[in-house]
């Protein structure tokens, strides 16, 4: 029996020696390079708890195949220089996926050093996923095949928003209010320069840049803001930096509107409370109050296991379009990945959303949202328990949001 059951065993070794390589499962890490201290911690923390679940979700329902997702945090504690600390440390660790997105100074960084590390290293290359870093530069002047960003531009927000403003005839003067960084100074060039186009009428009657994450006391920008004498007030502040500045606001007795991009995030509807209804506008690509409640699910699942809201939708998309990738790829590899990720079309909470091959920059649609009480039927969600929420004013289509770019793209060969 022995000899008859050896050439068997030899036939069948030979047999899987020279059969098609079987693809191993894998779990692909993606490190989380973000604020989890300091002053913006509750938006990173906020942010990495989204990834978490929704990695959970994919990977039972196999979006990935049979690979698996893993999001892990590192913090950068929203510096240049101590994000480019963690790069290194991902790196030695064997990830090859990143994603960040508090801050485009540390953005700019990342895609720098990352085009640097890919040059050096083929075979090794990382992908960086952008969730929430909306300088126009990054997509435009500093593009790169390795950089995908899933939020909209900041150009694309104030379109969206100075076109909303331009059909209200009570605004009459606009003070602008910004953190002195790339975001910030993006923000006031593009907020002069549509209002000019679309409203020329509009007076600018002040312009500030204030440090980011060190201002405590907002008053006396509110008290130059109130003798200026301004109506509505544009900021692309976000974080504590908005919370304060609202906060300032309230407490001043301050009667302009404000038109933000981040007044969603953690910790500034509890500044806003009762004070900012009907006076808060935002511009986002989504809110759990849209036309359809559409994520309403997602919603209620992160407040059950978290007791916390919801807001940044990219993270939802980065999940659900990078597991679809290394499913289309039928490879973990990132430069497969990447070729995958050009292009993609991706049916998202606010629609049909399309991650352009020119500049690797999200298309998808825009809300103007006003910060208003629950109503039950218009407002059903509110945030932080403060029994307010956002209410449409307009879903603005992607075509009109949508702007034109200067990215020249250098891209590896497909293998």
């Amino acid at each position: 029996m022995t000899i008859q059951f050896r050439p068997l065993v030899l036939a069948l070794s030979v047999a899987a020696a020279c059969a098609t390589p079987v693809a191993f499962a894998e779990n692909v890490k993606v490190a989380f390079i973000d604020t989890l201290s300091g002053a913006f911690a509750p938006i990173g923390q906020n942010q990495l708890k989204s990834y978490q679940m929704f990695a959970e979700t994919a990977n039972q329902q196999k979006l990935a195949g049979a690979n698996t997702l893993e999001f892990v945090g590192f913090d950068n504690k929203g510096s240049p220089q101590e994000s480019l600390t963690q790069l290194k440390t991902v790196i030695d660790q064997g990830y090859r996926y990143i994603t960040q997105g508090n801050g485009s100074g540390v953005a700019l960084a990342l895609i720098d050093a990352i085009n640097k590390h890919n040059e050096r290293n083929p075979g090794k290359e990382i992908v960086f996923l952008n969730h929430a870093a909306i300088d126009p530069d990054l997509t435009n002047s500093k593009c790169s095949f390795w950089h995908f960003r899933f939020d909209a531009n900041s150009d694309m927000k104030m379109e969206a928003l100075t076109s909303f403003m331009a059909k209200d005839p009570s605004i009459k003067k606009v003070y602008i209010i910004g953190q002195n960084y790339a975001h910030g100074q993006q923000v006031t060039r593009a907020a002069k320069e549509y209002l000019k186009r679309k409203r020329p009428d509009i007076q600018i009657v002040g312009d500030d840049l204030h440090p980011i994450g060190q201002v405590k006391d907002f008053s006396p920008y509110v008290a130059k803001i109130k003798a200026s004498g301004a109506d509505t007030v544009i900021t692309g502040n976000w974080g504590a930096d908005l919370a304060l500045l609202i906060k300032a606001g309230k407490d001043a007795d301050l009667k302009a509107n404000f038109y933000t991009y981040y007044a969603g995030t953690t910790g500034v509807p509890t500044a806003m409370g009762a004070a900012g209804a009907d006076h808060v506008k935002q511009v986002s690509y989504w809110h759990p109050n849209n036309e359809t409640f559409s994520g309403k699910e997602i919603v209620e699942a992160y407040k059950k296991k978290y007791n916390d809201d919801f807001y940044t939708l990219a993270t939802y998309n980065i999940v659900q379009m990078l597991s679809k990738a290394i499913k289309e790829a039928k490879s973990t590899d990132p430069t497969k990945v990447a070729f995958a990720l050009e292009g993609m079309k991706f049916n998202s909470l606010n629609g049909e959303d399309e991650m352009r091959k020119a500049d690797h920059q999200l298309q998808q649609p825009l809300y103007i949202a006003t910060w208003s009480k629950v109503d039950g039927k218009t407002v059903k969600y509110d945030q932080e328990n403060t029994g307010y929420g956002w209410k449409t004013d307009q879903k603005v289509d992607t075509y009109i949001a949508a702007q034109p770019t200067s990215c020249v793209m250098k891209r590896p060969e497909k293998s």
